[in-house]
């Protein structure tokens, strides 16, 4: 039995992103030479991965001759916010205070980063988001 669909980015997927984000479109040859610069990975692989992102609405193509262009359909940052919605459902019940609480109880904050987070607080405030 199949497992199912992850509804967020997996690492690979999110590979063959990094590679559109950085090149607008390739072809299926194109991002698997590139991804093969780091860890082979066949073509056949990269061809079925594209078919899933397509299945999740990451990304659209277009036939140029015998080749498909791939292009991403979400950016970067939708990518980020789709991925940390997801975490916060899952593991915070759907709250930002609770992940907040989280970072900063368990994973070592430093004053540095306490203080931009402050700053990112008081900047909200200012647009007078709550």
């Amino acid at each position: 039995m199949a497992r199912p669909a992850s509804p967020t980015l997996t690492k690979s997927e999110q590979a063959i992103l990094e590679v559109l984000w950085e090149r607008d479109e390739a072809s299926v040859r194109e991002v698997a030479d590139e991804l093969s610069k780091h860890k082979p990975v066949a073509y056949t692989t990269v061809l079925t991965m594209f078919n899933i992102l397509g299945k999740k609405g990451f990304v659209s193509y277009r036939q140029e001759g015998r080749a498909f262009i791939y292009r991403a359909v979400i950016t970067r940052e939708e990518a980020r916010q789709q991925a940390l919605d997801h975490l916060l459902s899952q593991f915070f019940e759907g709250s930002p205070n609770l992940l907040a609480q989280h970072l900063l109880q368990d994973q070592g904050i430093g004053r540095k980063e306490i203080k931009a987070l402050q700053d990112k607080v008081d900047q909200a405030r200012a647009r007078g988001r709550k």
